[in-house]
């Protein structure tokens, strides 16, 4: 059974960085991409970040580019996304997803998901 565990979600003053970890784990993961999405109370779920498992290619939602930055360690079978700069409006629950869709555009849209992670709570104080 494939599973995706992220961790490293916390309270961070405005301003402040956190780091997310998404770690895969199962005999059977297969994936092309790994997506970072989140989601506030009342709100639908939102494209935040991906990122190709062999070419490294990123892809960023614009509310968080040059603040966020996805990355991966194919070894560890483990993605990050690096939060700077962060915002009151970034507090949400962030889910990390895997894709099998190979075309980048697929990527920012939940429904090109098939393994999501639990979530971690991400908040950000004023």
């Amino acid at each position: 059974q494939v599973q995706l565990v992220e961790s490293g979600g916390g309270l961070v003053q405005a301003g402040g960085s956190l780091r997310l970890s998404c770690a895969a784990s199962g005999r059977t993961f297969s994936s092309y991409a790994m997506g970072w999405f989140r989601q506030a109370p009342e709100k639908d779920r939102e494209f935040v970040a991906a990122i190709n498992w062999y070419y490294g290619n990123t892809y960023y939602a614009d509310f968080v580019k040059g603040r966020f930055t996805i990355s991966r360690d194919n070894a560890k079978n483990t993605v990050y996304l690096q939060m700077n700069s962060l915002k009151p409006e970034d507090t949400s629950v962030y889910y990390c997803a895997s894709s099998l869709k190979r075309i980048p555009p697929l990527w920012r849209s939940v429904i090109h998901y098939d393994t999501w992670g639990q979530g971690t709570q991400v908040t950000v104080s004023s």
